[in-house]
């Protein structure tokens, strides 16, 4: 799947708000080493850089473009970007913080995975992560069942992950306490007011829709989008003031007791 940095950063100051509300809860006074999971474009793992000055900050994904786009940010030895799957990272013993931001609603049992991560890292290391709770809304379940139409079933089977994808703010919360940490975690919906012209399918064609154009042909990709965004326009109907868009996220912190 590629993904479309430009696109992504659309609507920026929405996508970036639940970042820093999640990262304003990490405590941490003068880490070593800081990790972010699932990079992107990398403007992102540059405010923990600027946060942090002192500490190294390391930003992974596994797109190609986003870490493209993310290099022009890099300073040797402080701000670095590398490409790697989240399922095959483990953090090194100087890791005192790691953050990953909408990201490991991407990696299949990420929740196991979690568990392993929090007991890796050294007493006193904090972990954050933030996922969307979003999944049982109108824009995803209507995505979801039109790809499950007659007409798309048989090209897009299996190519959309469902509510299992993440789990609640209490299944973090457990895995957290359970390996050892002070925790933290809570949901938040926020009241989005998008801008223009089919706004939501605008907002879905930088995260959510990627898979489902990857797996059809461009002329395939344009049907889909027609019929999809004729239910997303039913869905989240336009006012004067804009379309409202609610978008509830999931956040969780950790902080390793000594």
């Amino acid at each position: 799947m590629k993904w479309d940095p430009s696109k992504y950063v659309e609507f920026g100051n929405h996508r970036d708000r639940p970042f820093h509300d999640l990262v304003a809860r990490i405590q941490a006074d003068e880490p070593r080493s800081v990790v972010d999971l699932g990079c992107g474009p990398g403007n992102l793992t540059a405010t923990l850089a600027a946060r942090w000055p002192a500490a190294r900050v390391l930003g992974l994904d596994s797109s190609q473009e986003m870490l493209a786009k993310a290099a022009r940010l890099a300073v040797p030895g402080q701000l670095e970007f590398e490409q790697a799957d989240i399922a095959d990272w483990t953090p090194d013993r100087d890791v005192d913080v790691v953050v990953t931001n909408a990201a490991l609603q991407w990696v299949p049992g990420h929740q196991d995975m979690l568990s392993g991560w929090l007991q890796a890292l050294p007493p006193g290391a904090w972990f954050a992560l933030q996922v969307p709770g979003n999944f049982t809304s109108a824009s995803h379940a209507l995505m979801r069942k039109l790809a499950e139409s007659p007409t798309w079933a048989s090209r897009l089977d299996g190519v959309l992950r469902h509510e299992g994808a993440v789990g609640s703010p209490a299944d973090y919360l457990e895995i957290m306490l359970d390996a050892g940490c002070t925790a933290d975690a809570w949901e938040t919906t926020y009241q989005q007011l998008l801008p223009g012209k089919d706004p939501v399918l605008q907002w879905v064609r930088g995260t959510g829709l990627r898979p489902v154009l990857a797996a059809l042909s461009e002329e395939e990709g344009l049907e889909f989008e027609h019929e999809y965004s004729t239910l997303l326009r039913q869905a989240y109907p336009e006012s004067a003031h804009g379309t409202l868009y609610p978008f509830r996220r999931i956040f969780a912190v950790a902080r390793r007791n000594p």
